[in-house]
Parts: structure tokens; sequence; C-alpha cells
């Protein structure tokens, strides 16, 4: 690791420490960074210091807009570092952890519990878009292992857009027959990270602490696989199952964290590509990068997201790709000309 890249990531950490602060104060509640500041280490172990914050302003710190910050943290954070997975498995800087259904499957599973409404609840939701997502990504590889003949990951992919299809078709044909749903059903699948407490926090963190270990450790592999899968079984690396391994992983924690923040798209193709632009394609340092990046691009987003149209609020999923769209043209574009 260079000097540059230190002071990268270093610098990542400050962005995403001010974004978290920037966050927590922006509302009507009139918080002050100091006040913050003092708060939060007034909730240290053996610090007693006044923070002048009122009780009111108290509980929103700590009960609203920190289960807030924090939601936005883990999500940004698994998205970013399952794309930087996807696009290091499969070699392709447009996968991201949606290539294989997650999106769609989780989106139906969603739609489901809405349209049950009584049978599921709103309590069913999260864990109805948790397994749709499984689903669809088992179901998109029991696809993608039945076709001979061509690379293993161009199978996957095209596996994971047919069965996308297939879910999208299942859900539009549930939104018809359900029309007074359609409102709820498009507010889940725009994204939303307005939360009760700690509660959502505490349900992905275990997923998401897990799933980021597994993907940085393997690192060292990701960058051997980069090479071609010839070459990574030359050096005693099987292809197949680490490709399985890590997409299982990426996709567990994508899935944990949609089922509560719905669909948030193209976190997991802006943030690793943009990376990879100024630290290079070493995973060493791109994944743990993605995450913070990540994590501080999503705070940010939800800044914007509960600002821009105050007091209403923009879904999160509208923030983000109208940030990552033309970005995603900009790898397109380059992606072609790589190819030409």
């Amino acid at each position: 690791m260079t000097r540059r890249h230190v002071v990268v990531l270093i610098g990542a950490v400050v962005v995403l420490f001010g974004s978290c602060l920037l966050a927590v104060m922006v509302g009507p509640a009139g918080l002050s960074a100091k006040g913050v500041l003092l708060d939060l280490l007034d909730g240290l172990p053996l610090v007693d210091v006044e923070s002048g914050l009122s009780g009111r302003q108290h509980i929103i710190l700590w009960e609203v807009r920190m289960p807030r910050v924090a939601l936005a943290v883990l999500v940004g954070m698994m998205l970013a570092v399952a794309g930087a997975a996807y696009q290091g498995v499969f070699r392709n800087p447009l996968a991201d952890p949606y290539l294989l259904g997650v999106s769609s499957g989780a989106g139906l599973g969603a739609t489901v519990a809405i349209v049950a409404g009584g049978v599921i609840g709103s309590v069913g939701l999260p864990v109805a878009a948790f397994v749709g997502g499984l689903v669809a990504v088992a179901a998109t590889y029991a696809l993608g292992r039945s076709v001979g003949g061509v690379r293993s990951e161009v199978v996957i992919i095209l596996a994971g857009v047919a069965v996308a299809a297939f879910a999208n078709a299942i859900q539009t044909f549930l939104m018809q027959q359900h029309d007074d749903t359609l409102r709820q059903v498009y507010n889940w699948m725009l994204g939303r990270l307005a939360t009760d407490g700690w509660n959502d926090v505490v349900t992905v963190l275990p997923y998401v602490a897990v799933c980021v270990v597994i993907i940085v450790a393997s690192a060292r592999i990701l960058d051997v696989m980069a090479v071609g899968d010839i070459e990574a079984s030359s050096l005693g690396i099987r292809p197949e199952r680490v490709r399985l391994g890590l997409v299982c992983v990426a996709t567990l924690g994508t899935a944990a964290v949609v089922s509560v923040s719905g669909l948030i798209g193209f976190v997991g193709i802006v943030i690793p590509h943009a990376v990879r632009i100024l630290v290079g394609p070493g995973h060493r340092l791109l994944l743990p990068l993605s995450m913070v990046v990540g994590a501080a691009f999503l705070v940010l987003a939800d800044v914007v997201a509960r600002t821009a149209m105050a007091p209403a609020e923009l879904p999160i999923g509208v923030v983000t790709a109208a940030i990552g769209a033309p970005f995603f043209l900009v790898v397109l574009r380059r992606t072609g000309r790589g190819m030409s």
C-alpha cells in the first residue's frame, strides 16, 4: 500500500465521519455539531459530559437520526462491497449485487407479503423479501449449471437475466390483480431508510458483519481470479467453487440489507468502479475502500432524499438512480471502448 493509497483511505474515513455528523444534524430538530459530539461522548463508558441538548433532542438523536444513519452505513457498505465482489468473480465492471436476480426476487417476495396483507403482514415483509432474493439466486445457479458449453460466468449472467424477467412478470401480474397495493409496493421498490428505532440495524448487522469479513478476506483470491480461470486453476484455486461461494456470500448480505431498505440501485456499480479509478484494481485496497465510500455515499444520498423536497421525502432509490444512471452510461461507454 503506497502513501497515496493511505491518504485516500484516511480521506474516505474522514468523509464518512463528516457525512454521518451532517446526517444527524440536518433536520428541524436544531441539533448542533457541538451538542451532537458531546452527547456521543457522553454515551461512552466512564464519560460524563453535559451536551446541552434537550431531552427531546436527545431522543431524536438516539432513536431517530442515529439508527437511520447506522442503517445507511450498513446498507451502503454491503451493497458496495458485494458489487466489488461480483465484478471480481465475473471479471465484469458492469456487474452489481442485483445481477443474479436478487432485486427481482426480493421485489417479488415483498409484493407477495404486501398482497397477502393480514396473512403475512408488514412484519413479514422483510422476511419475504429476504427469502425471495435467496430463492431467485438459487434458481439462477440451478439454471446456469444445467446449461453447458459456454463460460460459466456468461451462463450465470444470462440465467440471472431470465430469472429476473420471470420474477418481474409474476410481480406485475400480482400488482395488476391487486391494484390497491400499488402505492405500497412502489414505495418499497424505490427504497427507504426510515426505521423504527434500532430493530432494523440489529437485524442486518450480523449478516453484514459476517459477509463483509468473508469477502474482504478473499481479496488475494479475487486478485488471482482476475487473470482468468485457467491461470487461477494452475495456482491451486478452484474458480467454480470460489465463484459460487463468494456469490452466495455477497447475495446473502445483499438480500439481508435489501429486506429492510427496499431496492436501492446503482450503489454496487458506481462505488466499486469509482474506487477502482482512484486506487487501481487490487482488491486488498479496493474492497475496504469501497465499503467506506459506499457507506458515505448512501448517507449523503439519504440527506439529499430528506431535504431536497422537505417536508416531503424523496425515495432514496430515486436519488441514487439520478446519480448512478449517468455514471453507469460512462462505465458502459468505457467498457465498450475496451472491448472494441
